[in-house]
């Protein structure tokens, strides 16, 4: 151990030195939004404002459970729709655009250089600019109040294809041949060679998605008329709009805030691994 330090130059430690308090100085807003959601009423409008909270508590939350429980639609409603509409976004995504990667990446067809540029062309979109194309999709299939009109949406992900045809297009093709020479039908090879290669991408790409799912309030605006079949994302983002002028509700919009993030940074933490594998890889041609 002694020996490795040893081996360290100056150089190496100033950079590990200045990397460490980036690393710190980024932490500072995850570190705010957990003690702001602890602070007691009477520490969210000290002036000067304090970062770290002094007599924490979980009033907030327990205010935040009681204004749920008193709603017309219970808490949990809304939270079990959220689950259920990720799960599913989250597995048809990956679905979707592996198979959709795989057939790019490795597949000769005609049209392929068009579809290839109409991928890269959708990744300039900001959603907003297809809500009414959507709206209209949506409302001729009358899929409006269900589970589907939440999750058909997100299943055309560009960015989730882009980052796997790249991924997909660096497996050697003589691995792939072998495995046909080997009697592999396509789906074996798609299923038991380019998904297991493919996790690290599959991985970041879940991560994108998820934090998509979970935060978006756009299919409960626009699709959902029936307020049982509205997100968390949703009763949380339509609780801190009314509460912005609200001096007493700040607690509550701060333990909100705190139960929406949370499943993010878990998520990310859980995940973060395979995401840098992915980075690598992406270099190696």
């Amino acid at each position: 151990m002694i020996r490795k330090l040893r081996r360290i130059t100056p150089f190496q430690a100033v950079l590990v030195t200045a990397f460490t308090g980036l690393a710190a100085f980024m932490s500072l807003p995850i570190i705010f939004i957990i003690n702001h959601a602890f602070k007691p009423q009477s520490e969210l409008f000290l002036f000067p404002p304090r970062f770290w909270v002094q007599d924490p508590s979980m009033r907030n939350f327990e205010i935040l459970l009681l204004h749920a429980s008193n709603a017309t639609v219970p808490f949990t409603r809304y939270l079990f729709n959220s689950i259920v509409v990720v799960l599913f976004t989250l597995v048809g995504v990956i679905v979707v655009s592996t198979m959709a990667a795989y057939v790019i990446a490795k597949f000769r067809f005609h049209f392929k250089g068009l579809i290839m540029g109409m991928i890269t062309l959708s990744l300039m979109f900001a959603p907003e600019t297809v809500s009414i194309p959507r709206y209209l999709i949506i409302s001729g299939m009358h899929i409006n109040d269900t589970y589907f009109g939440h999750i058909l949406p997100a299943l055309a992900s560009p960015v989730a294809v882009f980052m796997l045809i790249g991924f997909i297009s660096q497996i050697p093709n003589e691995l792939l041949e072998a495995a046909k020479i080997d009697g592999a039908s396509q789906f074996g090879i798609f299923a038991r060679m380019v998904l297991p290669l493919s996790v690290p991408a599959i991985a970041t790409i879940s991560i994108f998605t998820f934090q998509g799912a979970w935060g978006d309030v756009e299919p409960s605006t626009l699709f959902m008329q029936n307020e049982t079949m509205r997100t968390l994302a949703f009763y949380v983002n339509s609780l801190i709009s009314g509460l912005q002028n609200s001096v007493s509700g700040q607690n509550m919009a701060a333990a909100a805030g705190l139960l929406m993030f949370l499943p993010n940074l878990v998520i990310f933490l859980l995940f973060q691994r395979r995401v840098l594998e992915t980075m690598v890889h992406s270099g190696i041609k």
